[in-house]
């Protein structure tokens, strides 16, 4: 389960503790190989966390970085510095200076880790650059239209977008996605993901600490309440869909033979985060007469074309426990990973009674990526996601091979947002879901985590 965001700053400080010690990473670079030259759009704490991952790594050079933010930069140098590993050149001043960083010719990739209404412009913007591989955050972009430049531009410039989906690398998902494979499962019926997750602590703060400490946000929040909380202000929709989709649509090989076709999205109202202002700062702070627009919990139905639905859930401003609601259903069996159980018809312990452990078929189907990378990977942050998802991407880069998640990819996942926005400001009505391959989707094969490479 990944890494709680309370515990975030505590764990980074102790990963960059762990860089300027004997690096325990196996050796990636072979003799004389030239080093991945890596460029870094945004150094907040996210992006500092894979920061961190590739400061680990004799195959990468970090070649420049970028921010808007003093802060943040200070942090980044101080991670760069531990490592022991070159200061590289620091582009700041303006919303503009990443192309600055852009137009350095001595760049084989960039990673985007920046506020989401940034992530279109600045992959345009790299890929006008001549950057064959982008490696970006998690949501493509705001509007639908937005995702269809994305796509069209990654195409005519023969480039590869990836979106840092760390969920799909997971080791229960992986596990499980093994399980699809063998037909443990059987057929493919009904699956069941999302983004429940309180964020109440992250979308407001005192302005200086990142989480649960007030209930500022906007210009005078600090890290993601200075941005993100302002969609929350003025969107409805399931405004973070890729954690529980990436994963579901790798099982039902979507745009690999399958494609999201239709969507439709539904709205409670909202309440959770007024709630939360009036408990932090009182029912007199300034942010208690703000409306917000976005429903504490959004709820999505997708069809896919081979007949499977796939239900997720934005639940981020009312208090619970983390979960990603997973569930994946088939004529033959079902995993829930909220009860953390598993029933295999004709193969379970109990008929029909109770669950399996899950832990016993998790155990037995461990995925092979993870058997081979787990010391390395637990060494890093979201309990070892994050070093799957950026080696995978890095070496692609080496590589020169197309990554393991596409542009194509990147766009469906991403593009649930508005759409599930147009349902329900349509008044809950389906959508169609635009086909982002061009028709490609039925012939493309599904090549995601075959092996233990990456």
């Amino acid at each position: 389960m990944p890494l709680s965001r309370r515990n975030f700053v505590k764990n980074v400080s102790i990963t960059a503790a762990g860089l300027s010690v004997v690096n325990p990473f196996n050796s990636y670079a072979k003799s004389g190989e030239a080093k991945v030259k890596l460029g870094f759009i945004g150094t907040g704490l996210r992006g500092q966390a894979h920061l961190a991952t590739v400061l680990k790594r004799d195959d990468v050079e970090i070649v420049a970085i970028c921010d808007v933010d003093a802060r943040m930069l200070q942090m980044s140098k101080e991670l760069i510095g531990k490592s022991g590993k070159k200061m590289p050149p620091i582009y700041t001043g303006n919303d503009y200076s990443y192309r600055e960083l852009l137009a350095l010719k001595n760049i084989d990739a960039v990673i985007i880790a920046t506020p989401w209404e940034w992530h279109k412009p600045m992959i345009m913007d790299a890929l006008s650059a001549g950057i064959k591989y982008i490696g970006t955050e998690v949501i493509l972009g705001i509007t639908l239209e937005d995702h269809w430049e994305v796509v069209r531009g990654t195409e005519k410039n023969n480039a590869h977008v990836m979106m840092l989906e760390n969920a799909c690398y997971r080791r229960d998902t992986l596990a499980i996605t093994n399980m699809v494979r063998e037909g443990l499962f059987g057929e493919m019926i009904h699956l069941q993901g999302g983004y429940q997750h309180d964020l109440r602590g992250v979308k407001f703060n005192d302005g200086i600490t990142p989480y649960n400490s007030g209930a500022e946000f906007g210009e005078k929040g600090f890290s993601e309440a200075k941005w993100r909380t302002n969609h929350s202000v003025n969107r409805n929709g399931d405004l973070y869909p890729t954690h529980g989709v990436g994963p579901l649509a790798m099982m039902l090989n979507i745009n690999r033979g399958n494609r999201f076709e239709s969507l439709c999205s539904f709205s409670t109202k909202t309440r959770g985060l007024h709630n939360y202002i009036v408990k932090k700062g009182g029912a007199d702070h300034p942010n208690a007469k703000v409306l917000f627009k976005l429903g504490d919990v959004v709820t999505t139905q997708i069809k896919c074309s081979n007949g499977e639905t796939i239900l997720l859930q934005h639940d981020t401003n009312l208090p619970r426990p983390y979960s990603l609601g997973f569930r994946v259903q088939g004529t033959n069996g079902i995993w829930m990973n909220i009860n953390n159980g598993i029933f295999i018809e004709g193969q379970s312990k109990y008929d029909h009674e109770h669950w399996d452990d899950a832990k016993l078929w998790l155990d037995k189907y461990d995925h092979p990526i993870w058997k081979r990378w787990s010391k390395e990977a637990y060494q890093t942050g979201h309990d070892g996601i994050d070093f799957f998802v950026m080696h995978a991407f890095i070496e692609s880069v080496k590589r020169k091979t197309a990554t393991p998640m596409d542009v194509y990819d990147a766009a469906a996942w991403s593009a649930i947002t508005p759409l599930s926005e147009t349902s329900v400001e349509l008044g809950n009505q389906t959508v169609d879901f635009p086909d982002f391959t061009g028709g490609r989707w039925m012939t493309h094969k599904n090549t995601f985590a075959l092996t233990d490479e990456y």
